[in-house]
């Protein structure tokens, strides 16, 4: 167990004060009423006294925030690896109205969920426009995953090394099997392709001998025909309209890789096809580890409000007392 604010449990010491101060006063109420042979005290006061100097003291934890932490050590596979490939071409920026999320901020979000159904395959992020680039090679670290790719995806950054009117081009993929994304020994290694499909021009048979043997593709397409990318003035730019071939694009590229293509409606299903196709494999303790902390803090906080209430004297109120008040 720690303490997120330790210094907050100093507030504990003003409980010591009024609970000496009865105390003393306690005894010499005692003497005198041995000298005068009066009765004793009832013990209802001191526990009133002992109930509010306890209810100052758990407010005083309270305020430390105590946590308790539980540290597992991560396991990963050794026999696969994954890679998630995002899309961060200007088409990337569409979206159904200005406020709406993007076609990227849902392929992020996509790419959290599916990363988190095979937690002990290493997984790596890299972007793609005319080019693949990457953010993160494969790791078992999680988290890391999830900040890379809420925090460091963003739209052409970096930017195309070409200056065509589309940048994006499926092509590029074919430098994952030349980049070194994926450790030699990975023998399972999978491709999940976040993109809304527009692409220039593909050259699939050159395609297929790069990533023919030991990739296997998952492609996620996003966006639809009714979104436009909104400029700062929040109005749509005129350039750009929906490709309507996007679609059978995306698909020609999974069939000559043997993959599969979902739509982002049919997440649950990429998720199930991801499970399936990361299989079962032997795994190795890493030197990484999670920790997963669990906030004390308003357990100590309701304990106080409890004291608070025997200190005070107050009583529930019980059922024959609610009746006879409603009648």
């Amino acid at each position: 167990m720690s303490f997120l604010t330790p210094l907050a449990a100093l507030v504990a010491v003003a409980a010591v004060l009024p609970l000496a101060a009865w105390a003393a006063g306690r005894r010499r109420s005692e003497a005198v009423g041995r000298s005068l042979a009066l009765p004793p005290p009832q013990r209802r006061s001191a526990i009133r006294a002992v109930a509010g100097a306890g209810a100052v003291v758990a407010l005083a934890l309270a305020a430390a925030q105590p946590v308790l932490t539980h540290t597992a050590r991560v396991r990963e596979r050794t026999d696969a690896e994954a890679l998630f490939v995002l899309d961060t071409s200007r088409s990337m920026a569409a979206s159904t109205t200005p406020r709406s999320q993007t076609r990227l901020d849902r392929a992020v979000a996509a790419a959290v969920r599916l990363r988190a159904a095979i937690p002990e395959v290493p997984s790596g992020i890299a972007t793609l426009t005319d080019r693949v680039l990457p953010d993160l090679l494969p790791v078992a670290d999680e988290p890391s995953f999830d900040l890379v790719a809420r925090r460091g995806i963003a739209i052409e950054s970096p930017p195309p090394a070409g200056s065509d009117v589309r940048a994006t081009s499926f092509d590029a993929l074919g430098q994952i099997a030349s980049g070194n994304y994926f450790t030699p020994k990975a023998a399972r290694r999978l491709v999940v392709l976040l993109t809304d499909g527009e692409s220039n021009p593909v050259h699939t048979d050159q395609l297929a001998h790069a990533l023919g043997r030991g990739y296997r593709l998952l492609a996620v397409r996003l966006g639809s025909s009714g979104e436009s990318v909104y400029g700062r003035n929040g109005k749509a730019e005129a350039s750009y309209r929906p490709d309507p071939q996007g679609r059978a694009v995306l698909n020609g590229v999974a069939d000559v890789l043997g993959g599969r293509t979902f739509d982002e409606s049919q997440l649950a299903a990429a998720t199930s096809h991801l499970r399936r196709a990361a299989g079962r494999g032997p795994t190795t303790a890493t030197a990484e580890s999670t920790q997963t902390r669990s906030a004390l803090a308003p357990y100590l906080a309701g304990l106080a409000l409890v004291l608070l209430a025997v200190a005070l004297g107050l009583r529930w109120p019980n059922r024959a007392n609610v009746q006879s008040a409603v009648s």
